[in-house]
């Protein structure tokens, strides 16, 4: 799934973050979705629009993906005009009205939901703007271009880290999955991945799968209600929790103090959020998934600027991958970049790639902890 050229072209990119602004993985925005810092820092370079899809779910979209996209964006030469959905379709739409009319080069679109993205790329190539699909492929769209993190292998992770964790387990430790929102090609590619790895284990009796949830709109409530409910039904018996993110795993951690259990059931996450990685560190979270977003918003940025002067040829060196469409019955071309397990040892590596500052998980008992892993 992997290319060569894009190995290259992640290795080039590199690791380290020079926006110190970004160090925050938290949702910066006073009010989400209005103008952002583009409003008044117009650079007169070529406008596209981006458009994310929320902030109730993951702190990740106003805490990384925002400031790096601006900062990477600028570099290229491009002005960027970067604003929030807060999860409403129906704002979604009216953003990227504005966008289109307002006449940027290239759209990139972060979507709510496959369905919501079509619609809006539709929009824009009908009015000759080509468009990026932004870490979420649209089913059934009619993006030329797809940035975004190999997912399977999100899944992937996951699946092997609760497979680690168990490995001492006696035979049939039951295992609960959490997932994201089934509306999400994204949550889709997750649980693939987890099932390539968890499935023969459930076919070999060594783990017990108890129930598997798609959790509607990626809400973290409805995630812990439904992990809870699950747990009481099965007589408050769980060995594993496959969860989906950090703020899946945030909840489900909530319903495991409640019952005593948390800190003895390893649980899985993604998106190495403060939070998450503060839950690693006490031993509550198992592991996390560490997915470099400053990479994914560097080659978004190169592939617009190269789509804004109409160079398809720079455009297609850059989407060297492809990402199979089974509802437009298409391939995409696609930028898969590599993610990266996080457990306990390796929370270092976020911290010293500027990702999430020390001082907003070293705090109260973990500044022990952080001590012993070198953090600081």
């Amino acid at each position: 799934m992997r290319s060569t050229r894009l190995a290259l072209l992640a290795a080039g990119m590199g690791l380290t973050l020079a926006l110190a602004a970004c160090g925050a993985n938290q949702d910066t925005s006073s009010g989400g979705g209005g103008s952002t810092s583009s409003d008044s820092q117009s650079s007169g370079g070529i406008p596209v629009g981006v458009i994310l899809p929320e902030t109730a779910t993951s702190a990740r979209w106003e805490g990384f993906d925002k400031p790096m996209l601006e900062a990477a964006m600028r570099a290229e030469g491009l002005d960027p005009d970067i604003q929030n959905a807060q999860g409403d379709v129906q704002k979604f739409s009216t953003l990227a009205d504005g966008m289109i009319n307002a006449g940027v080069k290239v759209l990139i679109i972060a979507s709510i939901n496959s369905e919501i993205g079509g619609t809006v790329a539709q929009k824009a190539n009908a009015q000759g703007i080509p468009t990026i699909d932004y870490d979420r492929l649209n089913l059934g769209g009619s993006s030329d271009y797809y940035v975004s993190f190999d997912n399977v292998k999100v899944g992937e992770l996951q699946g092997q880290g609760l497979a680690d964790a168990l490995k001492d387990k006696p035979a049939g430790a039951q295992v609960i999955e959490i997932e994201g929102a089934p509306t999400d090609n994204n949550a889709t590619l997750f649980h693939q991945g987890q099932t390539n790895v968890l499935k023969p284990l459930y076919d070999s009796g060594k783990l017990k799968l108890v129930q598997s949830r798609a959790i509607d709109d990626w809400d973290n409530q409805k995630g812990g209600t439904t992990f809870e409910q699950i747990l009481t039904s099965n007589g408050g018996k769980v060995d594993g929790v496959v969860a989906a993110n950090d703020g899946l795993a945030g909840a489900i951690i909530t319903v495991l103090k409640k019952n005593g259990l948390n800190g003895k059931v390893p649980v899985t996450g993604q998106d190495a959020t403060a939070d998450g990685l503060k839950a690693v560190l006490s031993g509550d979270q198992y592991m996390t998934v560490f997915k470099p977003i400053k990479q994914e918003a560097e080659a978004t940025a190169k592939l617009a600027a190269a789509l804004a002067k109409n160079d398809k040829g720079a455009a297609d060196k850059i989407a060297t991958d492809k990402s199979n469409d089974p509802t437009g019955k298409r391939e995409v071309k696609s930028v898969l970049l590599q993610p990266f397990t996080i457990t306990k040892a390796d929370v270092k590596r976020v911290i010293d790639e500027g990702y999430v500052k020390a001082d907003e998980i070293c705090t109260g008992d973990l500044k022990a902890v952080c001590t012993q892993l070198g953090i600081a």
